[in-house]
């Protein structure tokens, strides 16, 4: 329930103070479970996006985090669960996979951090590894003018990135490394689409 309310309210703030728009949620799976992959800039991205699906997006948060009382029931009740991101965190992946293969949502910035100049940064092997060890489909999601408070926000959903077939049983290095770098370049060709949009609208407007 407050996951919900939670949505419900800050749909409305996004509306007021960023004015923003969702483009291509139909490419995002219906009733399958998908990890949500994106270029992360700002605070607002994990809002706008958990906004910007119809199913709840679910997110991995730092361990320390559930160690304060007072924040454990909320995080949780926003659909967050904790992750040691000082090792490989076995538990996590674990219910990650299981969220995933009960039709739920995953966010995740493959970047693994906050870019401060708004470029894209090498992604981290994590999300690779964990899509090809669930299977489900991973969607893109440019996000452009999250950085402020005020001003235009935007996303773009784009298609299911497909998994290349395996040479072996497992996924190797070179396969985790080919899938990141697929990823980030979808999600940048998603950035692309939308600055080429907003300067195109802006042109029109200037030649009115």
């Amino acid at each position: 329930m407050l996951y919900y309310v939670a949505r419900f309210i800050m749909r409305m703030v996004l509306a007021v103070l960023r004015r923003w728009e969702v483009i291509g949620l139909q490419n995002a799976p219906q009733k399958d479970g998908f990890i949500i992959v994106s270029n992360h800039t700002s605070y607002w991205d994990p809002v706008a996006v958990g906004c910007a699906f119809n199913k709840p997006v679910h997110y991995m948060a730092k361990a320390e985090l559930f160690k304060i009382p007072i924040f454990t029931s909320l995080i949780k009740g926003l659909k967050s669960f904790p992750v040691n991101r000082k090792k490989m965190d076995r538990s996590a992946i674990r219910y990650a996979i299981e969220l995933l293969n009960d039709g739920q949502a995953l966010g995740i910035f493959p970047e693994g951090t906050r870019s401060a100049t708004g470029e894209l940064q090498k992604a981290e092997l994590g999300t690779a590894m964990l899509a090809f060890k669930s299977g489900v489909p991973v969607v893109p999601v440019g996000i452009h003018g999250a950085k402020g408070m005020l001003g235009k926000l935007k996303l773009v959903v784009g298609k299911p990135i497909p998994l290349p077939e395996l040479k072996g049983a497992k996924p190797s290095r070179q396969d985790l490394e080919e899938y990141s770098k697929k990823i980030m370049n979808e999600i940048s060709n998603l950035m692309k689409t939308v600055k080429t949009s907003q300067a195109n609208n802006k042109e029109q407007v200037a030649c009115k």
